[in-house]
């Protein structure tokens, strides 16, 4: 397995954990997964920053422990640069399509994956 497979597959390992109910409404968990530089433009076309997706995800969609749950799938991923993944893929949760574009980075030898930036793009209804 190559590094950059690796690399990726961290990420996107990263990236289904976020979709979890119990890392959604876990601080501390949450915390090890975004970067202290996040920034996030949701598919409300809004603009959050890593203490405000912080204080809002236990109350947003897919943190519901019985509630919808997101539905990844098409994962893509490239290494940019060392220690620097883009993930694309798009997600359902109770009917809405997304189109998402992630960062992931990496900084230091001992560090882990943590999610730099994301933006998600509603897909309309009619759209394949």
């Amino acid at each position: 397995m190559s590094r950059e497979t690796d690399e990726v597959r961290e990420a996107i390992a990263g990236e289904l954990r976020l979709m979890d109910p119990k890392v959604r409404v876990s601080r501390s968990l949450a915390q090890q997964l975004l970067d202290p530089d996040f920034v996030e433009v949701g598919a409300s076309g809004r603009r959050w920053t890593y203490d405000e997706i912080l204080a809002s995800m236990p109350e947003m969609d897919g943190a519901a422990e019985g509630g919808p749950r997101y539905e990844p799938s098409k994962f893509t991923g490239v290494l940019l640069a060392p220690g620097l993944v883009h993930l694309t893929y798009e997600t359902t949760l109770d009917g809405k399509r997304a189109r998402r574009s992630s960062l992931w980075r990496k900084q230091g030898a001992d560090a882990t994956w943590q999610m730099y930036y994301h933006q998600a793009t509603p897909i309309p209804p009619d759209s394949m």
